[in-house]
C-alpha cells in the first residue's frame, strides 16, 4: 500500500511511466498495475527510481496480458534491459503474483 503523499511526490515518475506506456501502446490496466507496483515498491534512493519504474511497467504489462519485450520497455524508459531483468520478478512477488519460470 502507498500513501497519497507518495503518489503526489512521484508525479514525475508516474508521468514517465505513462509516457512510455503511450509509446508502447499499452492500455489503462497495464498502466494502473505499473503505477501501483512502482508506488508500492518505491525505492528510497532517487537513482533507483528509474529502474524500478521500468521494471514496474514491464511487470504491469505482463499482468495485463499486454507483454512487451524487456528491450522495448528499457528503451522507452531509457534504462538498460538488465535493469528490468534484475527487478521484475521481485516486483511481481511483492505484489502477490507468482512470476513465470521462463
Amino acid at each position: 500500500m502507498y500513501s497519497a503523499r507518495d503518489q503526489r511526490d512521484n508525479q514525475e515518475w508516474l508521468a514517465r511511466i505513462d509516457a512510455a506506456a503511450d509509446g508502447l501502446e499499452l492500455g489503462s490496466e497495464a498502466r494502473s498495475y505499473a503505477s501501483d507496483m512502482f508506488l508500492t515498491q518505491l525505492p528510497d534512493e532517487d537513482r533507483s527510481k528509474q529502474a524500478v519504474a521500468a521494471a514496474s511497467l514491464y511487470a504491469g504489462a505482463l499482468i495485463a496480458g499486454e507483454e512487451r519485450s524487456q528491450t522495448a520497455v528499457a528503451e522507452s524508459m531509457d534504462v538498460s534491459r538488465l535493469s528490468i531483468q534484475q527487478r521484475w520478478k521481485d516486483l511481481l512477488r511483492e505484489a502477490g503474483f507468482r512470476p513465470p519460470s521462463w
